[in-house]
């Protein structure tokens, strides 16, 4: 968390510049969104209740990098992270009924992050006990001194004063042992706590929110008794298995509870994606599905605006999230929301439709660049995968002129390009392709391997 907030917006632009390519208004918008959370939580006076993120709404079409751009940044924030699908709140029995789900799922998401961190805090303490637990399980603790016990001095031997210690010298032979890793493959059985049995159904007919029902299941799992089941595991696993009841026993729960509200109020994000599918057509305001479309709208405002929502964790605020919604808005407008929405979403960033040039450094910069992709995938076969200057060239022309013609899906289209280009190879690698052999694809393959892909007007079988 240190090393995020040291960022300025400039770094935050670098770091997003590692995996996305183009789009700089965005990134500009969302570092400057980012960094503003830590001057807030800087400021002392009292205003810093009232300095609320302005939230971003991102206006592009697919494949253009919205949603890699919240789910790169939520990484870098090392922030809880939700994204949700507006249309999902308009499908029969939705309508928008339960948009407070998202903020429940950022709830959760934060949770686990802040369950993460104590574990990490606790981990060489609770390696310790687990390395006990497995010396009890090999080398049982003397209970009681037995009577009446014949002593046998050797010659040029130390007898041990008592069965304690012996068994102390034992167990530190086998506490050596342990750690150098030598027993590692042998079978133990250790008690582990028993799975929970599967949640309860619907109560009333659906009357009852999830908070709610999450709560109820809570409270029954709670009263009934905690049952162990005996497993015999080896030692490497039955260390993992023992490790992590050991850092839950560790972990103050209240404690982690408290501090994921706080992390989620004033660092969650959450990504509304496809926020055009709610928008009424043009300001048309007859029945059907427009009147659902504006029902969610008006459930979203809420919680966009800054509210209370209950989770099984405790009341959650939403004044200090930051939303960042996007859509493509290529039937309706940003407009055509209504107007109380639009105003929760004061900050809008347009993202270009990407140019032949994008496409050939998305095959070439990014950490998670396609091409090294499947250099990874080669390799792990022992097989060299390289490609010429000339060929990701003629790749990201391919890719870019299917676009124009078809269907413009953006930089998805470079994964059916590259699938129709490479799956020969991938199907032969490792029977009729052996390991350590290379492979070089050079600008006439491309084109006689995907030749047919561009002079296929219908190109169905591709169109993703």
């Amino acid at each position: 968390m240190d090393k995020f907030e040291s960022l300025t917006p400039r770094q935050i632009v670098q770091e997003l510049d590692k995996y996305i390519i183009g789009q700089q208004d965005a990134k500009r918008n969302v570092a400057i969104a980012l960094r503003n959370r830590i001057r807030r939580m800087q400021v002392k006076s009292d205003i810093q209740k009232d300095i609320v993120p302005n939230n971003i709404l991102m206006i592009g079409s697919t494949g253009v990098g919205k949603t890699e751009i919240a789910r790169r940044l939520a990484k870098i924030a090392q922030a809880p992270f939700t994204k949700v699908e507006a249309s999902k709140f308009t499908e029969v029995g939705y309508v928008g009924r339960d948009v407070e789900s998202m903020v429940r799922d950022l709830v959760e998401q934060s949770v686990h992050l802040v369950r993460e961190v104590k574990k990490e805090q606790v981990k060489v303490k609770a390696a310790d006990s687990v390395e006990e637990v497995i010396l009890d399980i090999l080398i049982p603790p003397v209970k009681s001194p037995g009577f009446g016990r014949a002593v046998v001095q050797l010659e040029g031997e130390q007898e041990p004063s008592s069965d304690d210690e012996l068994n102390e010298r034992t167990r530190d032979r086998f506490r050596e042992k342990l750690r150098n890793g030598e027993l590692d493959d042998r079978k133990i059985e250790i008690n582990v706590k028993a799975s929970s049995p599967v949640g309860i159904g619907m109560i009333g007919n659906g009357m009852i929110d999830d908070a709610s029902m999450a709560g109820l299941q809570d409270m029954l799992s709670g009263m009934m008794p905690k049952k162990t089941k005996k497993r015999k595991l080896s030692i490497s696993e039955a260390r993992k298995v023992l490790l992590e009841e050991e850092m839950s026993k560790l972990i103050d729960f209240d404690e982690v509870k408290e501090e994921a509200i706080k992390l989620a109020e004033n660092n969650g994000i959450i990504f509304i994606d496809e926020i055009d599918k709610i928008a009424s057509k043009s300001g048309k305001n007859g029945g059907g599905p427009d009147v659902s479309r504006e029902g969610v709208q008006r459930d979203l405002l809420p919680i966009v605006e800054g509210s209370s929502v209950n989770t099984k964790y405790g009341v959650i605020n939403t004044d200090h999230i930051l939303f960042i919604a996007a859509g493509a808005f290529h039937v309706s407008k940003p407009s055509d929301l209504i107007p109380e929405l639009q105003g929760r979403f004061p900050i809008r960033v347009e993202l270009q439709s990407l140019s032949q040039e994008d496409f050939s450094r998305i095959l070439r910069e990014p950490k998670n660049a396609l091409t090294k992709q499947y250099q990874a995938l080669f390799e792990a076969e022992d097989v060299s995968l390289d490609f010429t200057e000339d060929a990701v060239e003629e790749i990201a022309r391919l890719a870019f002129l299917i676009n124009q013609e078809v269907e413009n899906i953006g930089a998805r289209r470079l994964h059916t390009v590259m699938s129709h280009l490479l799956n020969d190879f991938l199907f032969e690698v490792p029977d009729m392709i052996e390991p350590n052999s290379k492979i070089m694809v050079t600008k006439e393959m491309v084109e006689q391997r995907l030749s047919g892909l561009v002079k296929n007007r219908d190109l169905s079988q591709y169109i993703l």
